[in-house]
């Protein structure tokens, strides 16, 4: 079957390492399931496990990816909830220490097949595409997660930090969608038009003074971005993060400011099935849909890694084999 898979790891020329062709059917252990792949998305995991971050070189060669819809082997339109967990594991999965993402220790989903654990299937909407229900599984539900978990009620004021990437554009719809009032930043112009146009209220440079404080901030920044993600805050506020895309060590942890105003700091990663069924279920009720940036033939995964790297798109890059 077609598959972009890793077939070596570089840290500083990724996709040096990256290959699209040839590889063997998916082995399905008993508790898994197979799946046809219809749509599959990328994520900046991908990158990362070309760089060698969480991947071997004894796990070599990897199939990529962690988000898929496709048909199981009954006919059945589905979603693949990308957490596997460990052997015995029966509480959170995002909690269990020993979890993987597919891709990680169990080939990914930027193949014709992909194998999963029977239980890590989510039924697909008739109203949802396949390319839609593929950005899903990683960007959005850590972005629901985020918010509608661990930030706040609707009617709160929200702070999206960065905008552009999939988790913060699918934040920003689905706090427009869902009742929240949202407010952006990011460093263009362009992509602050773009969070007007996905239902942000308002928008603003990295690091301008907003006009009040804010209830939450959805931080996946990092160093960049915290210092005034904390000033945003209002006291007793919460900032949720998910990823420190501009390092994770902050010049000033600020710790003075935020037991002074009795901030929350919320760490948030991905989500659970009961979640990305929920999530599934606000898409129907609300009409919302991922932003989708571009769709290509599976076949030319090395040009959307390539645009995904050069931070050339908004929203997400999705791939049908």
């Amino acid at each position: 079957m077609l598959a972009a898979y890793a077939a070596d790891l570089s840290p500083d020329d990724p996709l040096s390492g990256l290959v699209v062709g040839d590889r063997p059917e998916p082995e399905v252990p008993e508790g898994w399931v197979l799946v046809d792949v219809r749509a599959a998305a990328l994520n900046h995991h991908d990158l990362w496990s070309l760089k060698g971050v969480g991947l071997g070189h004894e796990r070599l060669p990897m199939i990529l990816g962690c988000d898929a819809a496709g048909v199981d082997q009954e006919g059945r339109e589905v979603l693949v909830h990308s957490v596997i967990s460990s052997p015995g594991w029966t509480g959170e999965q995002t909690l269990d220490p020993r979890r993987t993402l597919l891709s990680e220790l169990h080939q990914g989903t930027l193949a014709e097949q992909v194998a999963v654990p029977a239980g890590n299937l989510v039924p697909k909407s008739a109203g949802i595409s396949f390319e839609e229900a593929a950005c899903l599984p990683t960007a959005w539900l850590t972005a629901y997660k985020m918010l509608c978990v661990n930030g706040g009620p609707p009617g709160c004021t929200v702070l999206v930090q960065g905008v552009g990437g999939g988790v913060a554009s699918a934040a920003i719809a689905l706090g427009a969608a869902t009742g929240y009032r949202v407010w952006a930043t990011s460093r263009d112009e362009g992509r602050r038009q773009r969070a007007l146009e996905l239902g942000a209220e308002a928008v603003f440079e990295p690091g301008q003074r907003l006009p009040e404080r804010v209830d939450v901030v959805l931080e996946t920044v990092g160093a960049a971005t915290w210092s005034h993600s904390l000033k945003s805050l209002r006291p007793g506020g919460t900032v949720v993060i998910a990823g420190a895309t501009s390092g994770d060590a902050p010049s000033h942890a600020e710790l003075t400011r935020i037991f002074f105003q009795q901030l929350r700091v919320q760490g948030s990663t991905m989500g659970n099935l009961e979640q990305l069924t929920q999530l599934v279920r606000v898409l129907e009720q609300t009409g919302v849909r991922p932003l989708i940036d571009r769709v290509l033939p599976l076949s030319e995964a090395a040009a959307g890694l390539a645009a995904l790297e050069r931070g050339e798109v908004f929203g997400k890059v999705v791939l049908t084999p």
